[in-house]
């Protein structure tokens, strides 16, 4: 009985839709429905070329590629970017803080190893006093692009 009366119901909603439909007001309704699809269609389809011009993800030139190297590799220029000046960044930071260590009459001779990445030193070696590891520390937090300084400084009278 149940089942019958689904069935009835059923039969009942899709005529009323269907008459809905074939007026002017529900054409226009599945008109403007349709429109908005295929604006949103456009719009993503777009978006997704412009996304692959940029990431260069061309997809002809993919069976070059593999024929070529055997692997398709692209990577995000601007990631690519950022890596590069991070590295400049860290390796102008060591020789800057190396400088000014050599330039300091009392830390000149001492041997202290000097290790920067990203933006984190890192002082080694050997120092003849507790002073001098704060001297060394001063100079490098002293020097831009340091975030932080980490000091394994032994002291060794006459190191």
């Amino acid at each position: 009985m149940k089942i019958l009366l689904a069935l009835i119901l059923g039969m009942i909603l899709g005529a009323a839709a269907l008459w809905y439909f074939s007026t002017s007001q529900g054409r226009s309704t599945v008109q403007q429905a349709g429109d908005q699809i295929g604006n949103a269609t456009r719009s993503t389809r777009d978006a997704v070329e412009e996304k692959l011009r940029v990431l260069d993800l061309r997809t002809n030139d993919f069976a070059d590629e593999l024929s070529r190297t055997g692997r398709v590799v692209r990577r995000k220029a601007r990631e690519a970017v950022q890596a590069i000046a991070d590295a400049t960044a860290d390796a102008r930071t060591t020789a800057t803080i190396k400088g000014k260590l050599v330039a300091d009459r009392g830390l000149s001779t001492l041997k202290i190893s000097v290790n920067t990445t990203d933006g984190i030193v890192t002082l080694s070696g050997a120092v003849p006093s507790p002073e001098d590891i704060g001297k060394a520390m001063l100079l490098a937090m002293d020097t831009d692009g340091v975030r932080e300084v980490v000091s394994t400084l032994q002291v060794k009278p006459g190191g």
